[in-house]
């Protein structure tokens, strides 16, 4: 496996081109399989064409972008600078390291970016201009225009910064390349297995009666493992997704289908 091309350096240009295209684009395509994948892949797409200049490792990491990915589309620019400069420095190397830093950040940046940009700031914001308008005030609207060129403003200041901290997380970090990639995927790995219990629902309401005791089918699980029907599911899914006549399209249904039958049974419910 090769890396990137050791003399190729990512220019203050290069970071504007991919600002300018996540600003506009990171959510081109987006869909309920792999969510801003493609808007991830599009923003890259011209860093990855200058630091893979051999055929295979271009289309290699642009596979590897192309996987689920989704987060605050204000805050996410940070994830893909703090990506250039592990790529710029590692190249395919990193792969492992890259995959997992993205999927164990995006629900943390998702997070603060919803909270903050999505509820916090319209909601103050939003409610002082409507007040004002709704008194004839027009300084309303223009605090509203202010304050979302504020937040367009930041945004578009956070790639170069998780640039800039990328860097100093490879320098810092040296010839402990492995030690960030074993940590990024247990964090991945943790964030994904977090999302579980909290994502899927899954019940099963079978009722046990013999004279007058009563056994729930989902009580003595939920003493087993809370969450473990979930679990089961999920696990389930991974496998099928590793056969090879099956795709994510195809286990939707499936999932639909089994759903449905075991709800009509009364033996799954949400």
């Amino acid at each position: 496996m090769n890396s990137a091309n050791t003399k190729t350096k990512i220019t203050k240009k290069d970071l504007f081109k991919a600002n300018w295209r996540w600003l506009w684009s990171s959510q081109i395509c987006w869909n309920y399989e792999r969510m801003m994948s493609t808007g991830y892949l599009y923003t890259m797409l011209p860093t990855l064409k200058k630091l893979y200049p051999d055929d295979d490792d271009l289309i290699e990491m642009m596979k590897t972008h192309n996987q689920f990915f989704n987060t605050n589309a204000y805050v996410g620019g940070f994830i893909v600078g703090m990506d250039m400069a592990i790529e710029e420095k590692e190249g395919t190397k990193a792969k492992d390291t890259v995959a997992g830093l993205k999927t164990g950040l995006m629900g943390p940046f998702a997070g603060v970016g919803d909270t903050i940009v999505g509820v916090i700031l319209p909601t103050i914001f939003g409610s002082i201009g409507a007040y004002m308008g709704l008194k004839g005030n027009p300084i309303g609207a223009i605090i509203w225009l202010l304050v979302n060129f504020a937040v367009l403003f930041l945004r578009f200041t956070l790639l170069p910064l998780g640039y800039a901290q990328g860097e100093k997380l490879i320098y810092a970090a040296g010839d402990k390349l492995n030690r960030i990639t074993d940590a990024a995927i247990l964090l991945g790995v943790t964030v994904v297995g977090a999302l579980i219990p909290t994502v899927v629902s899954a019940k099963v309401p079978l009722v046990f009666q013999s004279g007058k005791v009563t056994l729930k089918a989902q009580s003595v699980l939920n003493q087993i493992m809370p969450s473990l029907v979930p679990v089961l599911l999920v696990a389930l899914c991974y496998w099928l997704l590793g056969k090879k006549k099956m795709n994510s399209t195809r286990l939707i249904v499936c999932v639909l289908i089994g759903g449905i039958i075991l709800g009509g049974f009364g033996i799954l419910s949400k």
